[in-house]
């Protein structure tokens, strides 16, 4: 006869100190100054988007949530670790996501490099791809793997519905599946904040649960006392959180939407007509019949346009300033004719793209 397995508690429990403690030996992130990420022209808008187009491929490819989180988070501790220019954005970001399904998805789920980028919209080819991976493998000292928001959002969910299972009882058709799949679409807004950068995840994530307990239930706070105390969380840095997340959700609240019609056949002034999504005929045979996703549904992005800079063959000298993207500079002025963007804007927020024909819509006026 087997002996029992640890109560699910003890699991739990387990779980959480050992992601406390990747989380303090890896952590790191990159900070914001002056309006740019500090040392160089990346703007908190173009580091939004950045984000934002990871969640969006990473849905595209029905990659686990896990997935985008840990792209993320390889992608703030490069940018946390060299000082890189707005023209290499775009890479840095696709070879993150990459090496992120590399460690997290089975191979037949993983597509080809090429692949990845044709589909994305990448502007890279696969060889720039993967010198890109190499850089950051390099400055990573190929440690990828740290415990994510993600991570501590399942653990701290897990722990709620354990011991507060009649919390979902009044929600119709809502379980924890659905709830926690409700729960990431909220994580990976705020992921994309650069406010919200300064915590760690396991503070981000414990601030979401709050947030979601306090809508569900009155007696929330004893809940909240306890996951504190296991976490380890600082409750001013939890407060000051809570406020900023609870200002960031609400751009997710549902508005009062606005349909207008226009008769079949007539066009929409200076809109191009909508055209189906484009649905790979492999991308059925490729899905793993056993994997279970919680699908996020992401804003479909445009793709980077940056100035072109192409990645050099030859293994890349590193300095201080520019860790490792200095052969990067001198190919720049040839690659794009002398065109360099400096100040921080960020050249694929084109004036009027995605815009609407309708002028802006005004709140109603109280009597």
């Amino acid at each position: 006869k087997k002996c029992p397995g640890p109560p699910e508690s003890s699991r739990l429990a387990f779980f959480l100190e050992n992601a406390l403690a990747r989380e303090a030996r890896i952590w790191k992130v990159p900070v914001f100054q002056n309006l740019t990420l500090k040392g160089t022209d990346i703007s908190p808008s173009c580091y939004k988007k950045a984000v934002l187009w990871i969640a969006e491929i990473s849905s595209q490819f029905q990659f686990y949530p896990e997935t985008f989180a840990l792209a993320t988070s390889i992608f703030n501790r490069l940018l946390a670790s060299v000082k890189a220019q707005l023209k290499y954005l775009q890479c840095i970001a696709i070879s993150c996501l990459v090496l992120a399904a590399k460690t997290n998805e089975e191979d037949e789920v993983i597509p080809s490099v090429k692949m990845l980028a044709v589909r994305s919209g990448c502007k890279r080819s696969p060889a720039e791809i993967l010198r890109m991976e190499r850089i950051i493998l390099d400055k990573l000292h190929w440690d990828l793997y740290t415990a994510t928001p993600m991570d501590f959002l399942n653990i701290f969910h897990v722990m709620v519905m354990s011991n507060w299972p009649h919390l979902l009882h009044e929600l119709p058709q809502m379980n924890p599946s659905r709830h926690v799949a409700f729960l990431t679409k909220q994580l990976q807004h705020c992921m994309a904040c650069h406010q919200l950068l300064q915590f760690k995840g396991s503070t981000l994530a414990l601030v979401i649960i709050t947030l979601e307990l306090e809508r569900l239930t009155p007696d929330w706070f004893p809940v909240i006392t306890d996951l504190l105390k296991k976490a380890q969380v600082n409750s001013t840095e939890f407060i000051h959180c809570k406020e900023l997340v609870d200002q960031e959700l609400m751009c997710l609240q549902p508005s009062n939407a606005v349909y207008i019609f226009y008769p079949i056949g007539q066009a929409i002034q200076g809109q191009p007509k909508a055209r189906p999504p484009h649905r790979d005929p492999s991308a059925a045979k490729n899905s793993h019949p056993r994997r279970l996703r919680a699908a996020v549904s992401q804003p479909v992005l445009a793709p980077f346009t940056p100035t072109a800079a192409q990645i050099p063959d030859d293994t890349m000298e590193t300095d201080e300033r520019w860790g490792g993207f200095r052969h990067q500079d001198r190919m720049d002025e040839g690659a794009s004719g002398g065109r360099v963007n400096t100040g921080g804007s960020c050249p694929w927020l084109g004036a009027g793209e995605g815009g609407s024909p309708c002028p802006p819509l005004q709140p109603p006026e109280r009597d």
